[in-house]
């Protein structure tokens, strides 16, 4: 069985790669599962560069496939930030107070002024290869943060079709339509044609 490296300590993600690897020739591992413990400088100026300057550094280190993604979100009104500094918006802060930092940055800018997105792309690195695969989520920015399935901005990304944030629903049909299900999934298809192959 060929060992696929995911470059993340996030056992949630792991999970939801072994889902959509289910049936394939790979075993998945954690960077923690591999006895990996370094801190990479994401010092790329795009999402995808974040990702395949993961990808690339842990490539670099075991030799082995690895799959890294970088995602954030993108709000118009605020020029398509934090984007790629989404983690360190608004400084060092649980994000509770970090979405509440961004609803009051739009208090009272008008529902069609408070359009964004969300964000992804994996990639994957091999001896042969570097490619990546792309995921973005059309939202708005709710007027208060909502929900509590989830983490990071979902409470504040609010779904018109859905009339709920991302953080109100359900996990499947989370798992179905974010910008990472969309990354990862095409990626998954990337794999599964190799190990065809």
């Amino acid at each position: 069985m060929t060992k696929l490296l995911i470059a993340t300590t996030n056992k949630g993600k792991i999970s939801e790669i072994k889902e959509l690897l289910n049936g394939t020739n790979y075993e998945v591992l954690s960077l923690a599962d591999a006895g990996i413990d370094i801190d990479i400088e994401e010092n790329g100026s795009t999402f995808e560069e974040n990702s395949l300057i993961k990808a690339r550094a842990i490539h670099a280190i075991t030799g082995g496939m690895v799959v890294a993604d970088d995602s954030g979100i993108e709000i118009d009104f605020l020029n398509g930030a934090p984007g790629i500094y989404s983690a360190r918006f608004l400084g060092d802060m649980e994000y509770i107070r970090r979405n509440k930092g961004i609803v009051a940055f739009l208090e009272g800018i008008p529902d069609q002024y408070r359009t964004c997105r969300f964000r992804c792309v994996a990639s994957l690195v091999t001896d042969t290869e570097a490619i990546s695969f792309h995921g973005t989520i059309e939202g708005k920015i709710a007027y208060k943060p909502e929900g509590e399935n989830g983490f990071g901005y979902d409470p504040i990304f609010y779904l018109s079709e859905y009339k709920k944030t991302m953080a109100q629903i359900d996990s499947d049909t989370k798992n179905r339509i974010s910008h990472r299900s969309m990354a990862f999934k095409l990626l998954a298809e990337k794999l599964r044609a190799r190990n065809a192959s």
